[in-house]
């Protein structure tokens, strides 16, 4: 298993995650390869998803020679992702490709940076809300590669969580994450599986994840 407890979240340890990171921190992977890796990096986790909370079940197949047993996952057509604008979107795409089938729901949610930081936190605009019907047995992916202060993410839980039955499993997907954010999400959603491929050491003064991989919307997208 490639997926270890620690006390705030589950963290992905396998190879490939850990080396696509690397390459996704490094201030020369360019905006092409950044995207890349961030496709690369979602469709690993989604991977690690399957792998490590999803069932199997046993099936009767034919062969070109005879019948015999094989195993598929099960739920898999009960997968929701919900994509945090903008940075997620190339996250997703790789989720995709572990959940072809899956529903799909959009938040544009982010800070207020004009606001500043308060206390640890920052004021959430949420400019738009698309999501699906959410049902008890599905398994809801809420996807956002920075989990920093923790702020956007428990603005766009509230949305989705608003008015839907609590789903079988709600993943809160990042790749890399602040130890305070972490805390902050956990206590606010227990119910929520914390999964990230890596703690980081902190905050810095503006809010931003370090050593991080710096503003992943700006590297992807080419914005500043």
């Amino acid at each position: 298993m490639t997926i270890e407890d620690r006390d705030t979240a589950h963290v992905i340890t396998h190879a490939l995650a850990r080396d696509t990171l690397s390459r996704l921190r490094d201030v020369e992977t360019e905006q092409v390869s950044f995207r890349k890796g961030l496709v690369k990096l979602g469709r690993i986790c989604g991977y690690e998803i399957i792998d490590g909370s999803m069932e199997t079940e046993y099936v009767e197949i034919e062969t070109p020679l005879e019948t015999t047993m094989g195993e598929r996952v099960k739920g898999l057509d009960d997968v929701v992702i919900v994509n945090v604008l903008r940075a997620a979107t190339p996250f997703v795409e790789g989720l995709l490709k572990a959940f072809p089938r899956a529903k799909q729901g959009v938040i544009s949610a982010g800070r207020d940076e004009e606001a500043g930081m308060v206390d640890g936190e920052f004021p959430i605009k949420i400019d738009y809300v698309k999501l699906p019907e959410i049902r008890e047995g599905d398994t809801v992916i809420v996807a956002d590669p920075m989990l920093a202060t923790g702020s956007t993410m428990c603005a766009v839980l509230e949305r989705v969580l608003e008015n839907t039955p609590e789903p079988e499993h709600l993943f809160v997907l990042s790749a890399v994450s602040a130890p305070n954010g972490l805390v902050r999400v956990g206590k606010q959603f227990p119910e929520a599986e914390l999964l990230t491929v890596s703690i980081d050491d902190r905050l810095d003064e503006n809010g931003f994840i370090v050593p991080g991989l710096g503003d992943a919307g700006d590297r992807a997208f080419r914005t500043t």
